[in-house]
């Protein structure tokens, strides 16, 4: 008789069925995760059993008003998922592997563990029957909220805020489930929380933790307000407050923290914040993953927020950072530009790198070195080139070692078989990596190549050479990598292992035999598949051959036909399939005990991979950035208080278009720091923001810009109101979206700012509009941060005559006559000029060109002039205000050049002779100022 195949479960169906009295929320069924201590009865490691819905009691059909899920029947096992977080093994009703090793080490396990969920109606209040906003939501969502996010999410976070006076200050606690490393955080945010969902953003969470009493019903904090609107498909776990315990928190930093990284013990002991936070990170990580970590096993950093440069979510949208506004699938972003990444791990480095840029000049001069040489010497940009691209995940290979299971099941054992192996293919490339390296001569290069000097990487490669055969590698495909695995270990180490073995070679042997008698049988062109689901099966291609009533004979069954090709199998072939199986089964439970053991005496020497891991993200990085340059005329930046950029052009726009962009110029300098930029519609002003900003963005990174000069002053944050659309989830119009934009730019902006503003107060009435937009015009004068303001309001120009340090901008238009249609044209020429744009009413010119009924157009253009005559009042400046414009520019840069100069004492004189001049020729009537001052 057949075993009858079980499939798995799909994964758009629920997670579990709601107990009575819950509700579901639009993304599916939301349940509230409450851990609690270990029952005195259940036995020292034992977890609840997650066949069971939170909410139901054993019997079918039965609702329980108890939310506590029953304790597990001895010896039973939750269903082994995978290492990564998945969170669905412990959540639908499943089937445990009929395969169990013996009880995993009593040191492993955690008697304090947290074992029962509870549902929202399990305290016994009414009012939580409507608690369904923000809930979990079980299972991994398919995406995250975050608009930036352009890899699948696999970070937890875990957020607290301080009571009473405290509040305000936050403590974050994140890890990648792919990544052993906690992040941790802590800072003082204002009444808008900006910063706590700007690093949420940045992070973009699978999943957020929160306290309980920070979303009680009708008394909710205002930060989980801000979270939940922000994040409305990521999901959400509350968990008791007593589990954010900074006692507990500094206890896992002393236990689980690797040596190299222990001195963030003295940064973090009085950040009770981000202690806690940690510690119901932990303890939730621990109890969702069924598995504890190794002691001295992570890597654990503190990160301020004063580090890098702060880019909101918004702009990151605006800017196309990371996804293409227009097709998400598309790669037309400045990620797409700069990622010729061959890893992973460098992927990820240089995704955050862009959502986090640097505001550490010399940190950035030492990136900016390594590019440098790599362009220089094309022996070592191949070479390392070369060695990279043969590195595995090593971040997600950490992640998995430092993992101790706390039920020993098949997955577990193939898994770790699988990731020793990894771990031997990726300490086999420090040496070509070395070697690659071993020329290089800048500090950074030199640094990383002193790191992989270390000892222990030979250490541990001899001691899984003991162990592991020479000739086991990675390699691509399941029956490869099934083969890898089984020969693994060396002979002669366990005689019962060699006689498994064997034995499965020999059902191999005739499963191959078994097939090829079947295909003489039938006359048929028969040949041995297998896929990791199947298992072995036949296939069979009909090019030229004409079946028998073009059937198959009756032996085969589960026939599967895609166009020309037969896919099979046969009732003696799954049986022989389940032989196999058992025989894997026994091999991987012997190489598994062989390779704990391996592993626990490696565990001392493991930490020097995390080593390795930030050497070949970073190094991936750079050889992406050295790509990038060797497909475009990109030049290195310089960095001074200056923004200067000589013939720009936009890096993504080069990347679409068959041609290169136009190219202009920038020049922003503390005496000149707010552009208002003029031009018809379509002439370019958009474009030419969001160029300002990703200029900056790819040099503050470490990467060279596209331009034929750049000098930048470090921004640290980067703010943009570019896009113009409604919001119907918060119920925001075109303007009051502008509104609450703007209000956040104003409420964050600082000196060090760089702020990009496109047409602001379209939204409203024309009156309204300039008025909204001169206020946050002299609001913004009053700061240093570099302001580009693009605008329709031609009236907001002569705020210049007000404010010295205003400079106007246009894009030039040309008029061509159209012969054809006898009219005149606007030809774009996407070129900035100085001073206002001579162009009037070209929004009626561009109503003209379109469909618009020509009587339409002639009664506007009446009204523009009957309104303009009505309005428009000639502001000019007096002689008085020109001359006072005059010294001030002349001043600002004669500062300029005291600051920044690097001229030899002829140069620079001929400089200021040319200020002079300059200044003479400008205003040849008005007064001369004393000497001193010109000179």
């Amino acid at each position: 008789m057949l075993r009858p195949e079980i499939s798995s479960a799909s994964p758009s169906a629920p997670a579990v069925s709601p107990s009575s009295g819950e509700t579901r929320s639009p993304q599916g069924p939301r349940y509230n995760f409450r851990l609690q201590e270990t029952p005195q009865s259940r036995p020292s490691g034992q977890v609840a059993s997650a066949s069971t819905p939170p909410g139901t009691s054993g019997a079918a059909g039965d609702r329980s008003s108890s939310s506590s899920l029953p304790c597990p029947a001895p010896g039973s096992r939750p269903a082994q998922g995978s290492y990564f977080g998945n969170k669905r093994a412990y959540a639908e009703n499943t089937v445990a592997s009929n395969f169990t090793f013996g009880a995993s080490s009593s040191s492993a396990r955690d008697t304090n563990y947290p074992q029962t969920l509870k549902t929202p109606l399990s305290t016994g209040n009414p009012q939580r029957s409507s608690y369904k906003s923000w809930t979990p939501q079980m299972g991994y969502s398919a995406s995250s909220s975050s608009a930036i996010s352009a890899h699948c999410p696999s970070v937890i976070v875990a957020v607290v805020e301080g009571r009473g006076l405290a509040r305000g200050e936050i403590g974050m606690a994140s890890i990648d489930l792919k990544n052993p490393q906690i992040i941790l955080s802590q800072f003082a945010d204002n009444t808008t929380y900006a910063k706590v969902i700007t690093k949420l953003k940045i992070l973009s969470p699978l999943e957020i933790i929160m306290s309980n009493t920070a979303c009680a019903v009708g008394n909710s904090t205002k930060l989980f307000t801000l979270i939940t609107e922000n994040f409305k498909n990521v999901n959400f776990t509350t968990i008791q407050r007593k589990y954010f315990n900074e006692t507990k928190g500094l206890e896992y930093i002393e236990q689980l923290c690797i040596a190299e990284f222990s001195t963030v013990l003295m940064e973090v002991q009085s950040k009770y914040y981000c202690l806690a936070a940690v510690a119901a990170l932990l303890k939730y990580v621990e109890f969702i993953q069924n598995s504890v970590y190794a002691p001295k096993s992570l890597k654990i950093c503190f990160q301020g927020s004063e580090q890098t440069a702060m880019i909101d979510s918004s702009s990151a949208q605006n800017l196309e950072l990371l996804i293409n506004n227009q097709d998400c699938r598309n790669n037309h972003t400045l990620f797409g530009v700069l990622n010729y990444t061959k890893t992973p791990g460098g992927s990820r480095r240089l995704r955050s790198n862009i959502l986090e840029p640097l505001i550490d000049v010399e940190t950035i001069n030492m990136r900016l070195d390594c590019v440098q040489e790599l362009l220089q010497d094309e022996e070592l940009f191949f070479g390392l080139q070369s060695v990279i691209s043969r590195f595995l995940d090593t971040e997600q290979l950490l992640s998995v070692l430092v993992q101790i299971p706390k039920q020993d099941t098949v997955n577990a054992a193939e898994s770790k078989i699988t990731n020793l192996i990894y771990l031997k293919h990726t300490l086999e490339l420090v040496d070509p990596l070395k070697i690659a390296m071993k020329n290089c001569n800048t500090p950074l290069l030199r640094a990383y190549y002193g790191s992989l000097e270390d000892k222990r990487f030979g250490i541990i490669l001899e001691k899984i050479k003991t162990v592991i055969n020479d000739d086991a590698r990675y390699m691509k495909g399941c029956l490869n990598m099934r083969t890898q695995k089984c020969y693994a270990v060396r002979s002669n180490i366990n005689e019962f292992l060699d006689i498994a073995r064997r034995t499965y070679t020999e059902i191999v042997d005739d499963i191959a035999g078994m097939i090829s008698q079947l295909g003489e049988k039938y006359s048929l062109p028969l040949r041995t598949s297998f896929s990791s689901a199947r298992g072995f099966f036949i296939q069979m291609t009909t090019d030229c051959l004409a079946l028998p009533n073009d059937q198959l004979p009756s032996e085969f069954i589960k026939i599967s036909k895609v166009k020309n090709s037969y896919s099979f199998t046969s009732a003696d072939l799954i049986k022989m399939n389940e032989r196999c199986q058992e025989s894997l089964r026994e091999i991987y439970h012997m190489t598994y005990m062989i390779v704990c053991k391996l592993l626990s005496e490696i565990y001392e020497h493991i930490h020097c991979l995390y080593k390795l891991s930030d050497t070949v993200s970073m190094l991936d990085m750079l050889l992406s950035f050295a790509h990038a340059c060797t497909l475009s005329d990109y030049v290195r930046p310089e960095f001074t208080d200056t923004l200067a950029i000589k013939q720009g052009w936009h890096p993504i726009l080069e990347k679409i278009s068959a041609e290169k962009p136009i190219a202009n110029n920038t020049y922003i300098t503390e005496g000149s720091n707010f552009l208002i930029i003029t031009g018809p519609n379509m002439s370019g002003k958009s474009t030419y923001l969001k160029q300002i900003a990703l200029c900056q963005i790819m040099a503050q990174i470490g990467s060279y810009v596209p331009a034929e000069y750049s000098s930048f002053r470090i921004a640290k944050q980067i703010f943009t109101r570019l896009s113009t659309d409604d919001d119907i989830e918060t119920n925001s119009s075109t303007f009051m979206k502008e509104m609450k934009e703007i209000a956040y730019i104003l409420h964050n902006a600082n000196d060090k700012s760089l702020i990009l503003i496109d047409e602001l107060g379209r939204g409203t009435n024309t009156e309204e509009g300039i008025g909204i937009c001169y206020a946050v015009c002299e609001y913004l004068l009053s700061l240093k941060a570099f302001t580009l303001f693009a605008t329709h309001f031609l009236e907001l120009c002569h705020i210049d005559a007000l404010y010295l340090n205003v400079e106007n901008m246009h894009f030039e238009v040309q008029h061509v006559k159209n012969t054809s249609r006898n009219k005149e044209a606007i030809l774009y020429t996407y070129k900035l000029s100085k001073g206002l744009t001579e162009e009037k009413n070209y929004g009626l010119k561009a109503a003209e060109v379109s469909s618009l009924p020509p009587s339409i157009v002639l009664d506007a253009k009446e009204i523009t002039t009957q309104i303009t005559r009505q309005i428009l009042q000639n502001q000019r400046s007096t002689p008085e205000m020109e001359r006072q414009r005059a010294v001030y520019h002349l001043a600002t840069r004669l500062v300029q050049t005291a600051r920044n100069s690097q001229l030899d004492p002829d140069s620079l004189r001929i400089y200021l002779s040319n200020l002079k001049k300059k200044y003479k020729e400008d205003f040849p009537k008005t007064e001369q100022v004393p000497g001193k001052t010109e000179e």
